[in-house]
């Protein structure tokens, strides 16, 4: 079907047709269903039954070829024209084979891992009968209290901007209309929904226009730049306008400056949300202004099939702005061949073969792996020796909540925890299990069974952190150390007086007092998904060496937040020279910098870094300048390190951060083994948003730097030069 034919399909359309493709509700709302009629909660005050939504355009939250075949003929049957339903759902990390959480994918610094994750994602959901997935989410975050850090890839432009066209590639892979492996692809949230203020989900974000584009844009253009086919609105205000009837943002920034032309959708209810955020009177008015500001698809509430055709019949919308969405979200459907097959790729046979195949595990497994990252490792207590008798303690020890939040049909039962990957690599009597305590809860039996365990021990293997309803949407927290009960478990097993490894499950960086100092090892595992358990015992017994790196910094402490390595010096930087100490800024009761800053994470072996070196000093627009430096592998294993470029523009016309992640190396060093790391700096790695937005360098001073983390490195200083600039 070409534009031609989709256009003349939509001459025979009438407008409550037209404007019901414009509606997306769940799945208890369709015949053919298996939850058909069985609408409760808030869906139960929309003003729509399954009566009357023959001409509906998308599908919310249902997955399974057998339910999506259902609903898909029962639809078909009483559309008069037969335009197929679009199937959405939140594939975030992985369908059924559930793969770390993004924020932990982002920890590998693997893009290529994390491209093949979202091609088996989309292949399990494809399968299943889902069309397009709301994800990736590539909101920048420097807020650890936000629960929806779990879903973004960290605190760094560059690094969102890499992982977001992974995301997008493997979901939709290279040819979207012909593969029915792929599924579309839909970034969110539009736009700067991680910089919410006091991380609080929901709620205001107020930024610079410059700022928005400096720090939060870059990932969501990375995105479209790689052809993502859909983009959802967020929740929160831009500029003083939510974002779902920001006109400015989705006409004039989207559509216009962008010339993205595919779909845009709300988010869950965010039309109607515009009149509570009070900029909208009531239903009417809040369908005027998401329609003006270009949202094609309203999720879950009815403003526009209630109100849209009066608006175009009173003359405050043209028929042809509502012409211009159904044209797009026709023109998708149409890409995604569901007119010639509306089941797609839906085969419930073929399902039972292709979900959680072991092939697909093993990835997770890799992926969990090289998405730890080891915080501390004392007198080199890890990797473990076979030898060594273990209590297994915490309420992680045998929990099958390693999946995280969004984890869409993945089942805790099956997950291997880390019981279970114990059991399988020690005899019974070299393992002793205890809980020590419930997550929030503890008792004083719980207590007394845990120390007794770990006084029989020859090492203290210690699995906390928080369950997974404490982080994701709404998971929002003022505190994020982990819970109480789990901090005096630890205090009480450091009274034990043997070697303790803690391993931490969270989606979040936490405020870590109370865990460092009793642990001689702190390996943060995240949620590592389906493999999480036999993951950690691969990097706990050395068959795999930890290699994973952070992408967002670990705050000393809450009321650091928010604090991050690319942030602004002051006019009186800590430590300034002619200031008394009391007059600089810095806090009176904790230090400036995070307890682990972006980029940090340690190995089993130990890398050195020496002899950086430049192949010139200056640079012009038209010239390249190649940076060296070596890195040597000084330990006793084979090991990965993630070689780090940054760059500090030393003066600019605005203030600039103090360093910017531009590039990273992965190399395998052996033991004694040297290798020479290279880095080419061009001038449009120099450019940036100046107040009037424009987008360019300036001449001037320079400092690169390279190394294993942001603050360790090495540096150069270079200048850019007039010469040969138009």
């Amino acid at each position: 079907m070409t534009t031609s034919t989709i256009q003349s399909l939509m001459k025979q359309m009438t407008l409550n047709e037209k404007i019901a493709q414009l509606l997306q509700l769940a799945g208890p709302f369709f015949k053919g269903s298996t939850e058909q009629g069985h609408i409760t909660g808030p869906m139960a005050a929309m003003p729509i039954s399954v009566e009357n939504i023959e001409h509906a355009g998308s599908v919310l939250g249902v997955s399974g070829a057998a339910e999506v075949i259902s609903i898909q003929k029962k639809h078909l049957e009483n559309n008069r024209l037969g335009i197929p339903l679009l199937f959405m759902a939140d594939i975030i990390h992985g369908y059924k084979t559930i793969f770390p959480v993004p924020l932990a994918i982002a920890c590998s610094w693997d893009t290529e891992l994390a491209q093949k994750s979202a091609e088996i994602a989309a292949k399990e959901a494809a399968v299943s009968g889902v069309h397009v997935t709301f994800a990736p989410m590539v909101d920048l975050v420097r807020d650890p209290r936000w629960g929806r850090v779990m879903e973004s890839t960290g605190e760094d432009p560059y690094l969102n901007q890499v992982f977001a066209k992974a995301f997008v590639n493997g979901f939709q892979g290279q040819d979207l209309s012909n593969d029915l492996q792929s599924v579309a692809a839909c970034v969110k949230h539009f736009a700067a929904y991680g910089a919410a203020e006091a991380g609080r989900d929901y709620n205001t974000v107020d930024l610079s226009e410059r700022q928005l584009r400096e720090s939060y844009l870059p990932a969501y253009k990375a995105a479209l730049d790689e052809g993502c086919e859909m983009v959802m609105t967020a929740f929160n205000t831009v500029d003083g306008i939510p974002a779902t009837g920001n006109e400015k943002l989705m006409r004039s920034l989207l559509r216009e400056e962008w010339g993205f032309d595919g779909v845009l959708i709300s988010d869950w209810g965010a039309v109607k949300e515009l009149i509570p955020h009070g900029v909208a009177e009531d239903d009417k008015e809040a369908a005027l202004k998401a329609i003006k500001a270009g949202v094609d698809i309203e999720m879950m509430t009815a403003c526009y099939v209630q109100h849209l055709a009066e608006l175009v019949t009173e003359g405050a919308i043209e028929e042809s702005i509502i012409d211009e969405s159904v044209l797009r979200i026709l023109t998708l459907k149409e890409k995604l061949g569901l007119f010639e097959q509306p089941y797609r790729g839906a085969d419930v046979e073929l399902e039972q073969q292709v979900v959680s195949h072991p092939d697909h595990l093993q990835v997770s497994r890799e992926l969990a792996t090289k998405s730890c990252v080891l915080l501390k490792n004392d007198n080199h207590i890890l990797p473990l020796t076979s030898n060594k008798n273990i209590a297994l303690i915490g309420p992680f020890a045998d929990s099958g909540d390693i999946l995280g939040p969004w984890s869409a049909l993945g089942v805790r039962e099956e997950a291997v925890t880390l019981k279970q990957a114990f059991e399988k690599h020690l005899p019974t009597n070299q393992l002793n299990v205890a809980t020590g305590c419930h997550v929030e809860t503890i008792t004083q039996q719980q207590l007394e069974e845990a120390v007794q365990a770990a006084s029989n021990a020859d090492v203290i293997v210690v699995a906390v952190g928080e369950d997974s309803e404490m982080s994701g949407e709404a998971g929002c927290r003022t505190n994020i150390q982990l819970p109480a009960p789990q901090l005096e478990l630890l205090k009480a097993l450091a009274t034990c007086g043997k070697p303790i490894i803690t391993l931490l499950f969270n989606g979040r960086p936490l405020d870590l007092h109370g865990v460092i100092e009793y642990s001689d090892a702190v390996l943060e595992a995240w949620y590592p998904g389906s493999e999480g358990g036999n993951a950690l015992l691969d990097l706990l017994y050395g068959v795999t060496i930890p290699s994973g790196k952070l992408t967002m910094s670990f705050p000393d402490n809450v009321g650091q937040v928010p604090v991050y390595y690319n942030h602004f010096n002051t006019g009186r930087p800590q430590g300034a020279p002619d200031a008394q100490e009391r007059y600089v800024s810095q806090y009176l009761d904790a230090p400036n910098d995070p307890l682990f800053p972006f980029g940090f994470g340690l190995s089993y072996t130990q890398f050195s870094y020496s002899d950086l070196e430049l192949t010139s000093t200056q640079l012009t627009k038209d010239s390249e300048i190649t940076a060296t430096a070596s890195v040597s592998n000084i330990g006793h294993f084979t090991g990965e390190e993630i070689v780090q470029f940054y760059i500090q523009d030393v003066v600019g016309e605005v203030v600039r951060p103090l360093k910017e992640l531009k590039g990273y190396q992965s190399i395998i060093l052996e033991p004694g083994e040297t290798q020479q790391v290279t880095f080419t700096i061009t001038e449009d790695q120099l450019r940036y948003h100046h107040a009037d937005l424009s987008f360019k360098s300036d001449n001037g001073s320079f400092v690169l730097y390279v190394g294993t983390n942001s603050k360790d490195v090495l540096s150069h200083s270079f200048q850019l030069i007039s010469q040969g600039r138009n």
